[in-house]
């Protein structure tokens, strides 16, 4: 009867749980962090663009465009992974000349430390956290192109 219990397997299955869901919680954790960063880059980049059209069709003060701009930065959840601070560590910097405009933001993220050395390698690291940073430039107006949004529309009003 002893041979018998040396071949019995009953707490094999246990032994791998063991094992096995802490892999998979690290694998996990392993690709969730670069996703909620690439989100961040990507709510950052469209906000950038998006304020570059207001600055070039508003004759607006620029103030009115960086609270545009943090609007659009609120789709960003105020977790660690995503970003840090509030909205009073985004640095917006706008500039515009003649139909050429520049919009660069920048916040901090603090990922978990494993991926956070790599991120911190990559990205840059300061005492808040990794740098996150977009810059928008295009030449959204042609030079040929005459007056502001104001006075195209009222063309078309009659």
């Amino acid at each position: 009867m002893a041979p018998a219990l040396l071949t019995r397997s009953d707490g094999q299955a246990t032994v791998e749980a063991a094992f096995l869901v802490p892999t998979l919680l690290l694998t996990m954790g392993l690709l969730l962090e670069p996703a909620c960063l690439l989100y961040t880059r990507m709510v950052m980049g469209q906000a950038a663009a998006e304020t570059a059209r207001l600055l070039v069709t508003s004759s607006g003060s620029p103030e009115v465009s960086k609270l545009f701009c943090l609007r659009r930065l609120a789709a960003i959840p105020e977790v660690s992974l995503f970003h840090v601070g509030g909205s009073d560590d985004w640095d917006i910097e706008l500039s515009k000349d003649r139909g050429a405009v520049s919009v660069s933001i920048r916040g901090h993220a603090r990922p978990l430390p494993l991926l956070g050395l790599l991120a911190g390698g990559v990205l840059g690291y300061d005492g808040q956290g990794v740098i996150l940073s977009v810059r928008y430039e295009a030449t959204l107006r042609p030079s040929w192109l005459g007056g502001d949004a104001h006075d195209w529309a009222t063309v078309w009003d009659g």
